[in-house]
């Protein structure tokens, strides 16, 4: 049975809702506005030197005693101030400062050939991640993958060997790789083991291309020159 609709109290709660949403992106863009001008601000500290108002060492004491948990997010909205163009700054507003900082990275990377009124748009019409993206793109030539953060739980006596295994992975795949890399080859190698004898095929498969991605292109050829042999 459907339950009986009390409509008063249907739009009430229904109002209630919508005025909660409304009001946390009031205080989302209110933040954005907020820590562009912060950025203004400590660029203006470092330069005037302010620190010494509060007998401090230097800028780097200023900022860990103003963000003892990073200093990374200063630096960021500093490095936002100081390269987007006078128009881009205008529209942090309607952006955001994490767009913002994506549109930092270009600009500082692309000098005066930088297209603001392009990029602006973007910034303005693609979500957060998709924004991300095209910018990663546009400054090294290769269209990533979507990602997304998992997260799981471990017991303080799983962590030694999970970091171990990590470690291990990094070793043998290169410096370069990152943490998911290694996991991911881990699992793959773990597959590959359990597949290989009256298994999942597909699976075997799908481990063993993981695998050949990474290998350096001369050891790709000789792998592929030897599977061609073997298949004639």
């Amino acid at each position: 049975m459907l339950p009986k609709l009390n409509r008063q109290r249907a739009l009430f709660v229904l109002t209630k809702i919508d005025e909660i949403l409304a009001w946390e992106q009031r205080q989302q863009a209110e933040r954005d506005t907020r820590f562009v001008e912060l950025g203004r601000y400590l660029c203006e500290v470092r330069a005037g030197q302010y620190w010494r108002l509060e007998n401090q060492k230097s800028f780097d004491e200023f900022l860990e005693r103003r963000f003892p948990e990073s200093r990374r997010k200063a630096y960021y909205l500093m490095s936002i101030h100081e390269h987007l163009p006078p128009e881009a700054k205008r529209k942090l507003k309607e952006v955001g400062w994490t767009k913002g900082l994506e549109l930092a990275k270009l600009a500082r990377a692309a000098g005066q050939r930088f297209d603001c009124a392009t990029w602006l748009h973007k910034a303005c019409s693609l979500p957060k991640e998709k924004f991300k993206r095209e910018v990663e793109k546009e400054l090294t030539g290769k269209d990533t993958e979507p990602w997304e953060i998992i997260y799981f739980k471990l017991y303080q006596s799983q962590i030694p060997v999970v970091e171990q295994a990590i470690e291990t992975a990094a070793l043998m795949l290169g410096s370069d790789k990152s943490r998911g890399y290694c996991l991911e080859m881990i699992c793959a190698d773990f597959l590959a083991g359990a597949n290989l004898e009256n298994g999942n095929p597909a699976a075997l498969l799908q481990s063993i291309s993981r695998f050949f991605k990474f290998l350096p292109r001369a050891q790709k050829q000789t792998f592929l020159e030897q599977e061609s042999q073997n298949a004639s």
